[in-house]
């Protein structure tokens, strides 16, 4: 039961989240919604960065697996621009997760390891990239990350609304893959 207790609280953390928000992550407010003392939510969680990151680290989890149904594509190419199509959809359908996935100022000191989660799926890109152009391959698979990212955090923050209220977020990442691929195949264009 107690086991259960951390995971209902986990559960009761993501609900709030998508439905009000980060700022609805109190410790208290979570046990309150699942129906506990105020005080229960400290068995698990020490701090309440401790429940935020366990809320975040199911956020990983989710994106770990929609990465690992794309494993089956052997083509290096193909995966990345998929990968960055599903990431992109991840943050603008998960816009609360994803933001708090990456508010590292509420993350600190929570003693999970995020950074165990987050660099293999960072080092999938690095080693995709490598299979296409191995020469400078980790500055390349930054320069496209940060890209990708970039345009997440744009769409998740609504400003992609504001500046080209027409664009599919989940298109651009796909142009975006194309035209990295392009340049690292030395052709200047994006690949069809």
């Amino acid at each position: 039961m107690p086991e259960s207790l951390r995971e209902r609280l986990i559960d009761v953390g993501v609900d709030l989240l998508e439905t009000d928000g980060v700022g609805a992550l109190g410790l208290r407010a979570i046990a309150r919604a699942a129906g506990v003392s105020h005080g229960a939510p400290r068995r698990w969680f020490p701090t309440h960065a401790a429940l935020l990151a366990a809320i975040a680290a199911r956020g990983f989890g989710e994106l770990i697996e929609r990465f690992a149904v794309l494993a089956t594509i052997d083509d290096p190419r193909e995966r990345l621009r998929r990968m960055a199509v599903d990431y992109v959809d991840f943050a603008v359908s998960r816009p609360e997760m994803f933001t708090l996935m990456f508010r590292h100022d509420l993350l600190v000191g929570s003693g999970e390891n995020l950074r165990a989660t987050t660099q293999p799926l960072y080092g999938q890109v690095v080693d995709l990239v490598a299979a296409v152009a191995p020469e400078s391959a980790p500055q390349r698979a930054l320069a496209l990350w940060t890209n990708v990212h970039g345009l997440a955090t744009i769409a998740v923050n609504r400003t992609l609304e504001i500046v080209a209220p027409d664009q599919d977020p989940r298109v651009l990442a796909d142009r975006i893959v194309r035209e990295h691929l392009a340049r690292l195949s030395g052709r200047g264009r994006p690949t069809s």
